[in-house]
């Protein structure tokens, strides 16, 4: 029986490879800064973190490597890069000019989203507002990530959709080490995903485009004042508040330092359910649960020791 010919039965073999899972793995360790900034690590030591040969460990490096998430020392194995607040000027403003731009081709007719993934995206922005809500970092990265992607799967052009992923995976590498010095994250990150949705939805592109504005107006202004940056230093902030009504999207809440203690944002509990940060992480595990986050052959930790990897490079 001829392989490639028309009367083959035999079922297509497609498999996730070890490679492929670690890779996976270890960039949600970075986006939220499990694995972070500035640490180094061998090939060795990741093969025995996951239980796996040197080979695949190797492989998912030098894949992590060739897209710039990982840093190769010589004699050194690699180095999580620590992204400046230069460098998420340039990952945040290249996202809105590219998502302004298609805004533009379907606000002229030249293109129009493909909505015939629209229920998936519905079932992908409720994962993602719970898992905001819920406070859990872990959780959140991956609801976020995967939300978004759904949302550039709309524009129709893949290299795109693969780039905006790909800004979206450096800007939570670099949010994560501020987020994470937070005592409580419940109610400091955005979620109106649903409402994005029932706008694209609704076929209300220009209600869509200002939602996504806000949003970006949101991040800017929570992580500037993480970060201790002006909001000046954006060059695209002029287009955000334009696009989203002269900038009234709600401002981003005003992180609490690390030393003070937790309280529970002060909204109404329709909008946004106030709970402990217990139950935030009792409902991020059970959104991993529910949504089959997991590698499968290989396990993801839920957080690496500061000491598992070599010492902090300058």
């Amino acid at each position: 029986m001829s392989v490639n010919g028309a009367g083959d039965t035999r079922p297509v073999i497609q498999r996730n490879s070890l490679r492929e899972q670690i890779a996976g793995a270890l960039r949600e360790e970075m986006m939220a800064g499990r694995l972070a900034a500035g640490r180094n690590f061998t090939v060795k030591e990741i093969a025995e973190l996951y239980g796996v040969s040197a080979t695949p460990a190797r492989e998912a490096l030098v894949d992590l490597g060739a897209q710039g998430l990982l840093r190769a020392e010589h004699h050194r194995g690699y180095t999580v890069p620590e992204l400046c607040w230069s460098d998420f000027l340039e990952i945040f403003e290249s996202r809105v000019l590219i998502t302004d731009s298609f805004h533009r081709q379907f606000a002229t007719g030249r293109a129009m989203p493909d909505v015939s993934r629209l229920s998936s995206l519905r079932r992908r922005a409720d994962a993602a507002q719970r898992a905001a809500r819920s406070g859990n970092l872990d959780v959140m990265v991956g609801c976020d990530r995967r939300f978004w992607q759904e949302v550039a799967s709309l524009i129709g052009n893949r290299r795109i959709a693969d780039y905006l992923d790909w800004l979206r995976v450096q800007s939570w590498m670099f949010a994560a080490r501020y987020l994470r010095e937070m005592p409580v994250l419940g109610g400091v990150c955005w979620d109106r995903q649903v409402e994005l949705v029932d706008a694209i939805g609704a076929g209300d592109l220009q209600g869509a485009h200002r939602i996504i504005c806000e949003y970006n107006l949101f991040t800017v202004r929570l992580l500037a004042g993480l970060a201790g940056e002006p909001l000046e230093s954006v060059t695209v902030l002029g287009l955000l508040t334009e696009s989203a009504g002269g900038g009234q999207a709600p401002a981003a809440p005003t992180p609490a330092p690390a030393s003070a203690p937790a309280q529970a944002p002060t909204e109404a509990p329709e909008a946004r359910p106030g709970r402990s940060a217990r139950a935030g992480d009792d409902l991020g595990r059970e959104l991993g649960r529910e949504l089959g986050l997991g590698l499968g052959l290989v396990p993801q930790p839920r957080a690496v020791p500061p000491w598992k990897f070599g010492r902090r490079l300058p």
